[in-house]
């Protein structure tokens, strides 16, 4: 640290503040909403200051004789001055008046302290060439991140009035944006809509299968689907390669036969297509970092900064067990405390940028050996924290891959069906999501019954027949990649 650096400091508040929570009963309360031992400057200060919060907590009296009995007892009133130091202190103040200004002072003082040193040691460590960039860049943010957890003014504390105030005002905003019950950001599936009522903000969204079941191309589509609705999307992919994605996304956005374009035979007619697609998907709001080495702090210091550009809405990574879990203080954490703790940083995530993170997670083997390969939520892999932090849990699952030749909860054919089973909905029910896709996972859309679609297509025939070719409707199913 720079030595010619003046810390800041206020010793007559401290005395002040000592002198109040010394004198009056109810300033402690007041002082303890802002104040911990380690904010005062002076080490005889934190020490009597500590020996106060302990007997506050503890719910014994304080006043200047059982303080010094406290001092006493833990050994430290010699060290703090004595006797004489704490009577002194009494008389530096008349009353408690002024104790919330105080305090809310003296933190500030600690405050820009902790950035002093917290950005000192930074700039040390980017002018040594031995520390890994990223490493100085996702500490710094750490520290940042744990320094503005005090610099909040914020009360959490609210009367009822306060709080129903809040709660109508916010149900208000949800009336008023609601578009066919979608309140959130549309998924462009209407059985998740109607069962979510579209991405809530601040919600942690689990979305886990087993591999190659296709996690990625459904993570891809809802993110599409959200940034043509207007809505900044972030697709961190920590497994698959940006153009491979691309590749993905021309698939689902258009007729291409996937084969053709993955063995470079797309005719001249598809390739028209495929660039006129590629033209339409680069107008759309939507951002895609396929770093391999992502841990969850450099993600949430790239997803900060987009949000305060206003370039943040929705976040999907891909996927969890993948991410970079290296930290300064590993310690002995084995991998589960690893998964756990950085799912706990997908939830802060939300909560802190107040929108939709979705994260995709694997499953362990236990799903392999039972019949038909249906998931459950006990088959999350490695830490029960992912489902207690998530406020919705989807496991994907495509029971043709299970050997079913019709779905045993509906009856469907398993042909091309896929199931999102909310296993866990902290907001609203649970059941099971259809929806319909290829064999390759590129076109992905409402799942509608045979009998119901047969009678679907009957109607749009006869409706064809009795009206002239020009004015012939729209079709009712199919192209969802549309706005």
């Amino acid at each position: 640290m720079n030595k010619n650096i003046n810390m800041p400091f206020a010793l007559d508040y401290e005395e002040a503040i000592l002198g109040a929570l010394l004198l009056e009963t109810k300033a402690m309360p007041i002082a303890s909403q802002y104040l911990r031992p380690e904010m005062f400057y002076d080490d005889k200060h934190q020490q009597i200051y500590s020996a106060i919060e302990g007997m506050f907590n503890e719910g014994r009296s304080i006043d200047i004789i059982t303080v010094t009995e406290e001092l006493k007892r833990r050994g430290k009133l010699e060290e703090v001055g004595g006797p004489f130091a704490i009577v002194q202190l009494s008389s530096r103040v008349a009353s408690s008046a002024h104790l919330e200004t105080h305090s809310q002072t003296l933190k500030d003082y600690f405050i820009r302290r902790e950035l002093i040193k917290g950005l000192s040691d930074s700039l040390s460590k980017a002018v040594d060439l031995t520390f890994y960039t990223e490493d100085v860049i996702c500490n710094t943010q750490q520290m940042l991140d744990e320094i503005g957890k005090d610099s909040s003014w914020t009360r959490s504390l609210r009367e009822m009035d306060v709080l129903m105030k809040d709660t109508v005002n916010l149900a208000a905003i949800r009336r008023d944006q609601s578009k066919d019950g979608v309140t959130g950001i549309p998924t462009g599936i209407k059985a998740l809509d109607e069962l979510t009522a579209g991405w809530q903000n601040g919600d942690l969204n689990i979305i886990a299968a087993r591999p190659s079941v296709g996690k990625t191309m459904v993570a891809l589509f809802l993110a599409k689907v959200a940034a043509q609705a207007g809505f900044n999307a972030l697709f961190c992919s920590i497994e698959m390669q940006g153009e491979k994605l691309g590749d993905r996304l021309i698939l689902l956005e258009s007729d291409i036969n996937p084969q053709d374009w993955r063995t470079g035979q797309t005719g001249t007619e598809e390739w028209i297509a495929a660039q006129e697609t590629a033209r339409e998907l680069a107008r759309l709001p939507m951002r895609i970092d396929d770093n391999p080495s992502m841990s969850m702090d450099y993600i949430r210091a790239e997803a900060r900064l987009l949000k305060s550009k206003g370039k943040c809405d929705i976040v999907f990574i891909d996927y969890l067990q993948l991410s970079d879990m290296r930290t300064g203080d590993k310690g002995f954490r084995n991998r589960e405390q690893d998964v756990a703790i950085a799912t706990r940083k997908a939830k802060m995530i939300a909560k802190e940028l107040d929108c939709p993170v979705i994260l995709l997670s694997q499953l362990n083997r236990d799903a392999e050996t039972r019949p038909g390969k249906r998931p459950q939520l006990a088959d999350l892999r490695e830490s029960g924290a992912i489902e207690q932090d998530a406020d919705l849990v989807l496991l994907l699952y495509r029971p043709a891959m299970g050997g079913m030749a019709t779905d045993k909860d509906s009856g469907y054919p398993t042909d091309g069906l896929g199931i999102l089973i909310a296993a866990k909905h902290r907001n609203g029910q649970t059941g099971n999501v259809y929806f319909s896709h290829n064999k390759s996972m590129t076109k992905i859309e409402d799942y509608v019954p045979v009998m119901e679609q047969l009678v679907r297509n009957s109607n749009k025939k006869n409706v064809a027949q009795t009206q002239e070719p020009e004015k012939q409707p729209l079709p009712e199913i199919g192209n969802l990649f549309t706005k």
